[in-house]
């Protein structure tokens, strides 16, 4: 189909090729921009109700917007060729990475993260996805992860009428095992129990899903296998997996702990909603940065402390909240004593001086932070900081780099309280002379003891 044009939509080159169509690199010619164009195999939209719910659910995923979520802009059908205009993602899929071995632990968390947000925003709106798989999260070479082929969750339910038995249902599914090896719904490893036996499905199907893809980042397997799709199938509805801290020995118990409450083979048992998970994983994702294992409950602690209060600790909000009561304080005495305001200004404006000098510095200590995490990482040679722009230069930029290094810098914005964002680049083979230039100059945050022995 290379050159061919389906609409507006040219199609350029080959992505790859999968159960669920082929996905080609397309312009579209209306609006000048690249585009992922799936074009579906017709054995998957022949059936015009298939092809009905198919159409209508795309339609409603396509109003879904997050950054954690690939946009679908168009879906549609022309000379009976069906097919789904999505944004174009580049990067590797976290299936790649794991085969590559790119991942680490935080940089799983994070991708884990940023993925389950957009899982949340989905399901809030009533979308199950019904694949997720290692295979449609893709990581973008700057770090953020995106769910690919929300549009196709109807293709894939291809258990017939909603009308249909629980029985009738297991018996396709077993069918479906025995004569399409691994090819329906996407990757049979990947589903959830109630999936596997032909049961009604609702978003905790997916969330059993992200937990089986949580796992295989961390360990590099996947937790339910068999010799056959059948019992592969049988595997995931009735056997226990090995806990991630058996598979791996170093990982942190609180990791074993979400992951083991996703697994659940009971829906009930499972996190009740993608939020929850979320909240989790930030939890998990402050135990590992700390090196500490927290303890929780305590109503989750306060809904974890009213939602950190847009992310910031009660130590954080001291200052300013003390710059806020010495200006009230200052405006209070001014008013009801202002013909002796001289004094208790002598007092207090000294104070507020603190307090602002300290909210002024603030950016500082941030920077400061920032860069002291960043360079616990091994591949991490040098940390340059110019106005607003943080350079980190690497001996190998990989996925976990940029995923680490763009999520603590997302960290450092979320805790300004002025001033422009900072920006942060990954570089890699750097040049030595250039290396050594940029090492004369004003700004530089760290260098790795190794270079400034070659220095």
């Amino acid at each position: 189909m290379i050159g061919q044009t389906l609409k507006h939509y040219k199609i350029e080159e080959t992505l790859g090729k999968g159960g669920m169509g082929v996905v080609f690199r397309a312009r579209d010619t209306r609006l000048n921009r690249a585009v992922a164009l799936k074009v579906l195999p017709p054995e998957l939209t022949n059936d015009s109700d298939r092809r009905r719910r198919f159409l209508q659910e795309a339609r409603t995923a396509g109003s879904l917007s997050h950054p954690a979520i690939a946009q679908i802009y168009d879906v549609g059908e022309t000379d009976q060729v069906a097919f789904i205009a999505m944004e174009l993602v580049e990067g590797k899929t976290v299936r790649q990475l794991v085969v590559d071995r790119e991942l680490d632990v935080e940089g799983a968390v994070e991708i884990a993260l940023q993925a389950a947000g957009g899982l949340a925003k989905a399901h809030e709106q009533g979308i199950v996805h019904r694949d997720i798989k290692s295979d449609n999260i893709m990581v973008t070479r700057d770090g953020h992860a995106k769910i690919l082929d929300f549009g196709l969750a109807k293709l894939t339910d291809l258990t017939g009428p909603h009308d249909e038995s629980d029985q009738q249902r297991r018996s396709v599914m077993e069918t479906l095992a025995m004569t399409q090896d691994g090819m329906v719904l996407g990757t049979m490893a990947y589903m959830s129990p109630e999936q596997a036996r032909g049961q009604r499905l609702d978003h905790r199907s997916d969330i059993f899903s992200f937990g089986i893809v949580l796992y295989e980042m961390v360990t590099g397997q996947l937790p339910f296998t068999g010799a056959s799709p059948l019992d592969t199938l049988h595997a995931i509805a009735f056997d226990e997996t090995r806990p991630v801290t058996t598979v791996r020995s170093n990982l942190p118990p609180g990791l074993h702990r979400v992951i083991s409450r996703c697994l659940r083979k009971r829906t009930e048992d499972r996190y009740q909603s993608a939020s929850h998970l979320v909240d989790d994983l930030k939890r998990l994702q402050q135990e590992i940065e700390g090196g500490v294992s927290a303890r929780v409950p305590l109503r989750e602690r306060l809904q974890e402390g009213i939602r950190s209060l847009k992310d910031l600790t009660p130590a954080e909000w001291f200052w300013p909240a003390a710059g806020i009561a010495v200006a009230t304080l200052v405006l209070v005495l001014a008013f009801y004593w202002w013909e002796s305001w001289l004094p208790v200004a002598a007092v207090v404006l000294p104070a507020g001086v603190l307090c602002y000098r300290r909210l002024r510095n603030r950016r500082h200590r941030l920077m400061k932070r920032f860069a002291a995490k960043v360079r616990k990482m091994k591949e991490v040679r040098v940390i340059l900081f110019h106005e607003n722009q943080v350079t980190v230069l690497v001996d190998k930029a990989m996925a976990r780099t940029y995923v680490r290094v763009n999520a603590l810098m997302e960290a450092v914005n979320r805790k300004q309280y002025f001033g422009d964002p900072y920006t942060v680049v990954v570089r890699d083979g750097v040049a030595p002379a250039e290396e050594r230039e940029a090492l004369a100059t004003p700004g530089v945050l760290y260098v790795r003891r190794d270079i400034l022995g070659e220095e």
